[in-house]
């Protein structure tokens, strides 16, 4: 396994690991996932020397924590532990955004508990409260630091201007927001953002929830529960447009005798060294298939096949529902 450094020499694996599929009859459903299973896949990911693991208290509720605790119990050592916190609960329905110092304490509280582990590496406020100052926040979260509960910060789907805000409160290790081949909107000033402070990024959906991997070709594809079917860019309006994409991929992955998967991880490897994705995966085979991607090099005849497929801005549908978006770029 490859290694990169994100912000403040937190150095973790190339690729990690999201965990968030590993839900098993969860809130974020993304077909049948079986405890044991993600608890071995998670050995083996360690076994393969990935270090990175990512999780939040909002998966599952709660219970995604708890099985990744279980599961790295005696294997902490050299491992990045990433969590995350954003809402208030009334037992394990969420009732609103809260950013404020005193939620921030007791979701950092909740997740050592959950997680078995003494200290969390990297703690993320998963959305921006618009109603609490980006100030306020990072405030609260810096103190968890002083106090040792946390190694470092990171914010997910945050605006340009709110990392920089940030970033002059506290030092930041992290962005977490989608990217990958079909959603490219963070090249522009996120990025850049990040770059100017030192702060890593690390991609969520980097194979844009399984889509770009090329096994899924319609909705029959998908089991009747599955979060997916409620994708704007799976419609049945948008999906055939959005193939177009994967058969490009596919081309590529051809040439190279890889998998779709391993091009698209590839692909977000070559945008820079502070990039580190993270898929998401319940399996040993999606695991070791995505695990060998940071050795696949891309030419720039690939790199510009893909572009002319993919270009930012030219995916069919938006990433997420109204209610979705309202919540990212704040």
């Amino acid at each position: 396994m490859k290694y990169r450094t994100l912000g403040q020499d937190l150095t973790v694996s190339a690729i990690g690991i999201g965990c968030m599929p590993m839900i098993r009859d969860g809130n974020i459903n993304y077909g049948s996932a079986d405890d044991d299973v993600s608890t071995r896949t998670i050995h083996e990911a360690i076994e393969l020397g990935i270090t990175f693991f990512d999780t939040a208290e909002m998966y599952g509720p709660f219970s995604n924590e708890e099985l990744v605790g279980a599961a790295i119990k005696g294997k902490r050592e050299g491992l990045v532990i990433a969590t995350k916190f954003a809402m208030r609960w009334d037992g394990t329905t969420p009732t609103g955004l809260d950013g404020s110092p005193e939620n921030a304490r007791r979701a950092c509280e909740g997740s050592l508990k959950r997680l078995g582990i003494e200290t969390i590496d990297l703690f993320y406020q998963h959305r921006v409260d618009p109603n609490v100052p980006i100030e306020e926040t990072l405030g609260g979260m810096a103190e968890l630091v002083k106090e040792g509960k946390v190694r470092f910060l990171g914010l997910s789907e945050a605006a340009a201007d709110t990392v920089r805000r940030a970033a002059k409160v506290h030092p930041i290790a992290a962005l977490q927001s989608e990217y990958s081949i079909w959603e490219r909107d963070v090249e522009g000033d996120i990025l850049a953002a990040c770059r100017e402070n030192g702060i890593g990024f690390v991609p969520y959906s980097p194979l844009g929830r399984g889509f770009l991997a090329g096994g899924i070709r319609s909705l029959d594809d998908l089991p009747t529960d599955d979060w997916r079917r409620n994708d704007p860019r799976y419609s049945p309006e948008n999906m055939p447009r959005n193939l177009a994409i994967v058969d490009a991929i596919a081309a590529v992955a051809d040439r190279h005798g890889v998998s779709n998967a391993q091009i698209a991880l590839a692909w977000l490897l070559a945008q820079g060294d502070d990039i580190v994705p993270i898929p998401g995966v319940k399996r040993s085979e999606t695991l070791r298939d995505s695990a060998a991607a940071p050795d696949v090099r891309l030419g720039s005849d690939d790199l510009a096949a893909i572009e002319a497929a993919a270009p930012s801005g030219g995916t069919a549908g938006p990433r997420y529902s109204k209610g979705g978006m309202a919540r990212v770029k704040l």
